[in-house]
């Protein structure tokens, strides 16, 4: 097991924010560990939000709805906090298999088009790599860049 590194922060709604993870060499992988969100606001309104954390920049319009067959797709969270009933829920998939070596990004949408700011936290496994795994990972993401 590597080391452990975690991020946090607040986002507004369909803004994309970049994780900086890319060393020159790319011999420094990471693993998505824990992957959560909360309302900024929690038990004030009801809301409903999707993070999703990708290897690559999404385009402009930004996805709202996961695709768990988009190659670029590492981690998403649905989460809903119903004020009325005093209950938050929150369901999180991540695709721990996935080595990356290159900065990754977050978004936060909400369907029901919520103003309300989200805040996340995240748990990246943090790994040495061979210099084949490196190229892997560095071409992969290579690979995705621009893909629809």
């Amino acid at each position: 097991m590597g080391r452990i590194i975690s991020f946090r922060g607040q986002l507004d709604m369909d803004v994309q924010e970049t994780i900086p993870l890319s060393t020159i060499k790319g011999l420094i992988g990471y693993k998505i560990k824990k992957f959560q969100i909360m309302s900024a606001t929690p038990g004030v309104g009801d809301v409903e939000f999707v993070a999703q954390i990708y290897k690559t920049l999404e385009a402009s319009n930004i996805n709202k709805t996961p695709d768990f067959s988009n190659n670029r797709l590492l981690a998403a969270v649905y989460y809903q906090d119903d004020s009325s009933a005093s209950h938050s829920s929150s369901t999180e998939v991540i695709f721990d298999n996935e080595k990356f070596n290159q900065d990754i990004y977050i978004n936060i949408t909400s369907p029901i088009a919520a103003s309300i700011r989200c805040n996340y936290y995240m748990v990246l496994e943090q790994m040495s790599l061979d210099l084949n795994e490196s190229t892997m990972a560095t071409l992969k993401d290579i690979r995705n860049i621009g893909a629809e």
